[in-house]
């Protein structure tokens, strides 16, 4: 697996594998409104606003996942569906890991994504608290209830 920084000619595949992968994880637990918001435009919009945040992993010339992170949060963690149960995610975990750095992280997974928290809680995150997050969307902010995993990295564990 190779992990590189995103580019711009990377953002249609990663807004398609990032929408494809949010209505896989969200679509039965989300807000209908916030489902009907997360169009396939909308997705390309977020992807070219966070993509010198992005790290995309590539397998063999496709891109197996990627993840974003702002500040302390992993604020995206996404597995192309093809490599999912391959061990790509806990290798991308640890890619993510190391590019978050020392210290206390964070991210934020939507209440009802039992299958992101059961993959989480593997990697050694702890769900810390159950939380009001605000979420992007082209029409504005909207407040969801998500899980708060929390996990200490670096030398300082």
């Amino acid at each position: 697996m190779d992990v590189k920084t995103a580019v711009s000619a990377d953002v249609p595949v990663i807004a398609a594998l990032w929408r494809e992968g949010w209505m896989q994880g969200h679509g039965a637990a989300a807000p209908k409104s916030l489902i009907q918001q997360r169009t396939a435009g909308e997705f390309l919009t977020r992807t070219k606003a966070h993509v010198q945040q992005t790290q995309v992993a590539w397998i063999d010339g496709q891109m197996a996942g990627f993840f974003m992170i702002e500040g302390d949060e992993l604020y995206q963690f996404y597995v192309a569906p093809d490599f999912q149960g391959s061990g790509v995610a806990r290798a991308l975990m640890e890619e993510a890991e190391a590019a978050l750095g020392d210290g206390l992280k964070w991210l934020a997974c939507l209440v009802g994504n039992d299958r992101a928290a059961r993959f989480y809680e593997k990697s050694g995150w702890v769900l810390a608290a159950t939380v009001p997050y605000q979420v992007e969307t082209e029409e504005g902010p909207q407040v969801i209830n998500a899980w708060r995993f929390e996990k200490r990295l670096g030398a300082a564990r």
